[in-house]
Parts: structure tokens; sequence; C-alpha cells
């Protein structure tokens, strides 16, 4: 994985989250989707809502451009911030602090299945957009049939445990969602079955470890600096074993003709 990155010497205090990125599948093919449907930043005003607790927004503003960002949870937002600093709001989804016509882009990252009303976050994002401006959606992809979801929901990870008020979209569900006010200019999805499978017995280790109760749901699990510390010992594990669990997601290729579990939308802003 090849992200583009400030300096060395630039944000030291960063490196936890850059060590925890190095090693987890998901955020890498995540983030590798998001370049991938994103524009060239630079010169432009852009939005995160979402951030993955800060990390993508880090690496995110790494690619240049005005960047400022937004997240559903005081904890998420104290996380993001301690990774980007400055212009970190905290939203609800239904009103953004946000000026008409303020951003180029907007990049929303596992954040629409949260918000209970999320038509009106939709209508928000279209009036911060400028005339033509660009949006690119990350959001689980809700599968009709998937034996890995049962498995989830059996293992106590529901969508209720990752603070999900919906299961995600489908791709026909985000265009008619989208509505008239943008035009979807290309889809893709990503993390097949293999790498799904390997974030189900993640997560369900990280649950047994920490207990079902006790965390903020408004944007499910948010993993900290001081996180990371006190998991100092699982995460030399994760680390030992992250050559095999990379082998392992590389087996997606032979998923042919299957649809991943995670869907990305990039859209432009319609007149």
């Amino acid at each position: 994985m090849s992200a583009p990155r400030p300096g060395p010497d630039s944000a030291p205090e960063n490196a936890w989250a850059l060590r925890l990125f190095d090693k987890s599948i998901l955020k890498q093919a995540k983030y590798r989707a998001l370049v991938g449907q994103t524009d060239d930043t630079r010169d432009k005003d852009c939005l995160d809502l979402g951030s993955d607790n800060g990390v993508i927004s880090y690496l995110l503003r790494a690619r240049g451009g005005r960047w400022t960002s937004a997240d559903l949870s005081e904890k998420a937002v104290a996380s993001i911030r301690s990774l980007v600093g400055s212009n970190v709001y905290r939203i609800d989804g239904a009103r953004m602090p946000f000026a008409d016509a303020s951003f180029d882009l907007v990049v929303i990252i596992d954040l629409l299945e949260h918000v209970r009303d999320d038509a009106c976050c939709v209508a928000e994002v279209a009036r911060i957009l400028r005339p033509g401006g660009e949006l690119v959606v990350n959001t689980p992809h809700a599968k009709r049939r998937s034996l890995l979801r049962a498995l989830r929901n059996r293992l106590g990870l529901t969508d209720e445990w990752h603070g999900h008020v919906r299961p995600g979209y489908t791709r026909d569900g985000l265009r008619s969602l989208l509505g008239g006010r943008f035009a979807i200019e290309s889809s893709a999805t990503y993390s097949k079955f293999f790498s799904e499978a390997l974030d189900v017995a993640l997560n369900s280790v990280y649950l047994r470890s920490r207990g079902p109760g006790g965390e903020e749901r408004a944007k499910g699990t948010v993993v900290t600096a001081a996180d990371l510390e006190k998991s100092a010992r699982q995460f030399r594990l994760l680390a030992g074993l992250y050559p095999l669990l990379w082998l392992w997601a590389k087996l997606d290729f032979l998923c042919v003709g299957t649809e991943g579990y995670y869907l990305i939308v990039k859209a432009r802003k319609t007149a």
C-alpha cells in the first residue's frame, strides 16, 4: 500500500495511527478506493465526513487542498482533531455549520448508515457543495443474500453494535437517495468474501476483549492512541500475523463475478 504522507518530521505524534493503518487491510482497501474515485484535490476546498477515526482524513489532507473534517460523536471528533489539528467539527447529520457553496468536494466515509435522516443529510451536502461539485460516498454494501452478514449478527456484530441505523445501501438505493441533486458518474465495490471474513474475525476478537457495553455508538468503535497503548500485546500479535492476513485477503481474486461488501460511488452536483 503506497499512501502519500507528510514528511517524517511533520507530525510524529500521529505515528500510532499510521502504524495501525499499515496493519489494517480494510482501511488500506478503503483508502485505495477513495483515492481511485476522487479527482485531484490540490487547490480545492474539501470536506470529509466520517474520517475513519481520523487516519483517512489525515491521509487525504496529505494529497493537497484545503480540508475540513466533521463527524457525529465527540469522541470521534477528538480523535480526528488529535491527528489533523484544526478545522474539525461535530455534526448531527441533519444540519452542517458551513455556508452555502463552501466546497468543491465532499467525501462521506462510512457515515450515511449512521444518520437517521439520510435524505436531510444529502440535502445539506448539496447545499454546501458548489455547482458541479464532486461527491464521493463510501458505505457498507447492502447485499441481498449474505452468509457473512448472518454470521456477524450471530457473533454480536450487529448494526446496533456498529452504530448503524441501516445496514448500508445498494447501488439503486444510493441512486434513489441522491435523487435529482446529483448525477452518479461511477460506482464500484471492494472487500470481497475473504477480506470480509477476516474483518468479521478481527472484530469478533475485539468484541470479546472489550465487551459489548460502555462505548458510545453514535459512530461505532473509535480507536485512539490510548486504546492502542492498552492493547499493545494484541497489536504486536496482529503485526506479526499481518503477512498471512494479507495473503488471505488476496484470495478475493477467486471471487469472480461477485460484488464486495463495501460500495463506493462518485457523483456530481447537478445544476
